[in-house]
């Protein structure tokens, strides 16, 4: 397994940015696919944005065009830029990894994933 640890949250205004960061250490960071999840107080968590280990990138629809995920291979970390942050992105959000390279069409939900952090925390204010 590959440990995490998310940092960079915070609270902002409706409109802000902020960027999130997950260093990674253990296995080969670089095999696995890994993504950004999120739940908010009383609501289930939600798939954020995902990246393979070639780079592809997939997102949730509600964060398109706003939020862009990245990973550093070198450095062993996982970015998330979000900008034109809404109140509704107020939520925990956590990065996980996979044991596979690849992401799959059903990455939102989570299952695939089995290495977590422990979570940062994002206020958006209107």
């Amino acid at each position: 397994q590959v440990q995490l640890v998310e940092s960079g949250g915070g609270s902002v205004q409706s409109g802000g940015s902020l960027r999130l960061s997950c260093a990674a250490s253990g296995n080969t960071y670089s095999n696995y696919c890994m993504a950004w999840f999120r739940q908010a107080p009383e609501k289930e968590r939600e798939g954020v944005a995902a990246i393979n280990s070639l780079g592809k990138t997939d997102y949730a629809e509600y964060v398109k065009g706003r939020f862009t995920i990245s990973r550093d291979n070198v450095k062993n970390t996982l970015y998330l830029q979000m900008n034109s942050l809404k109140p509704e992105d107020t939520a925990m959000y956590y990065c996980a990894a996979s044991a596979s390279a690849y992401c799959g069409s059903l990455w939102s939900r989570g299952a695939d994933f089995g290495s977590w952090g422990q979570g940062t925390q994002v206020t958006v204010s209107s």
